[in-house]
């Protein structure tokens, strides 16, 4: 048999964790990697925050999962503390940001034909990721994720990423939502202007549409604020979040008013796993620290602190380096070269992880709980591999 056992979906590297330390994971062979990866923006409060162990030790020790047949009191206090941070009136938890994203996308399709009409298509916009489930596939552009897995599901139509012109000439007769990241993970951290998100909430107040956005990347003080949404002076119908809402743990939702939930009654939705107590408890420990405005000011000034050194750092290698983008601790580093390469010489020669995303970028998402030593450690790291990469080239 010449398969692996763990079907080979994955180009995997060979750093191979087995701990966490805070902010640094340790892998079978002792080496120490500096994360600022956070498992793709998922370890919000790090590998070893003593409140989120001991949610889940104690709720292991409890109760762990029941059918959502039944009533569920961790799920009720955890969804009403949701409603309460955010826009939404009411919370479906889901196991992952994929899920969120396709309740998103059929709760904008029951607001809809619930009341009658036979609106389905929802709008997305050029390199989006929305995750890996054959409608989330089906709501990007990206071809190299539709290879494969012919035909696409219908009803989704792409456009420009923050060209409102674009999105408002494609409304049609068939239109019930946009579906947007505020800011980009998979495209490059690619932030959304004021007047794109603006308009497209105006768009949907004068047509009847639904505003969706996938906040899986940018929310849960990735961004600098509690979700992204509250940086544009909007809020949204519909929202998905996942990744570090669990701190770790695989948990998501799907967020909305009671307006646009209006068709989501009982089965029309469901989920074996989704809201079980062990999950809420993850989530609960995460709002415990998170929403805090000065954990989030913290956040914000430290996201200040790494892209201010890093846009100074890269004026050192113009051949190398672009720009550095981002909010928060959602930070993007454009180059001139493709970027795997990079990030593999600076996990492989200098242990510092780091993720790729499109544009040409590198991604730095590390956990919200950095502070100043981490980021010197950063920047000693990003340093030394600049400075092999670009000798390692010329050679």
């Amino acid at each position: 048999m010449s398969i692996s056992p763990l079907m080979p979906v994955y180009p995997r590297c060979g750093v191979r964790p087995v701990r966490g330390e805070h902010c640094h994971l340790i892998s079978d062979d002792g080496r120490r990697f500096l994360d600022f990866a956070a498992g793709i923006a998922v370890n919000a409060l790090g590998h070893s925050h003593q409140g989120l162990i001991g949610a889940l030790q104690k709720q292991a020790e409890t109760l762990m999962h029941v059918s959502n047949l039944y009533g569920s009191p961790q799920g009720e206090d955890v969804a009403k503390r949701l409603t309460e941070l955010t826009f939404a009136d009411t919370v479906f938890f889901t196991n992952s940001g994929a899920e969120a994203v396709e309740c998103s996308i059929k709760t904008a399709r029951a607001y809809h034909q619930s009341a009658g009409s036979e609106r389905f298509e929802i709008i997305t916009f050029d390199n989006a990721f929305h995750g890996r489930t054959l409608a989330t596939i089906s709501a990007s552009s990206q071809e190299k994720m539709h290879k494969g897995f012919y035909p696409l599901l219908p009803g989704f139509k792409y456009v420009e990423f923050n060209d409102l012109e674009a999105a408002k000439a494609a409304i049609g007769p068939n239109t019930a939502a946009f579906l947007v990241e505020p800011i980009q993970g998979e495209g490059g951290i690619r932030i959304a202007t004021d007047e794109f998100l603006q308009g497209l909430r105006a768009l949907c107040d004068e047509h009847d549409l639904l505003l969706i956005l996938d906040e899986v990347q940018s929310g849960v003080g990735r961004s600098g604020t509690f979700y992204a949404y509250e940086q544009y002076g909007i809020t949204p119908d519909i929202m998905a979040t996942a990744k570090g809402i669990g701190g770790g743990f695989p948990v998501g939702a799907c967020l909305a008013t009671e307006k646009a939930a209006r068709g989501m009654v009982a089965g029309t939705h469901g989920s074996t796993y989704g809201g079980n107590p062990f999950a809420m408890a993850a989530i609960g420990a995460v709002l415990d620290v998170v929403p805090d405005e000065a954990f989030l000011a913290d956040v914000r000034a430290k996201g200040e602190r790494l892209r201010s050194r890093i846009g100074q750092f890269i004026g050192n290698y113009p051949d190398l380096f672009e720009d550095v983008r981002g909010r928060g601790l959602f930070i993007g580093i454009k180059l001139k070269v493709e970027p795997r390469g990079f990030v593999a010489h600076m996990r492989d020669n200098h242990q510092v992880l780091t993720v790729s995303a499109g544009d040409n970028v590198v991604r730095v998402v590390p956990p919200l709980v950095i502070d100043d030593t981490h980021i010197d450690e950063f920047m000693e790291k990003l340093s030394a591999a600049a400075a092999s990469y670009t000798v390692e080239k010329a050679d």
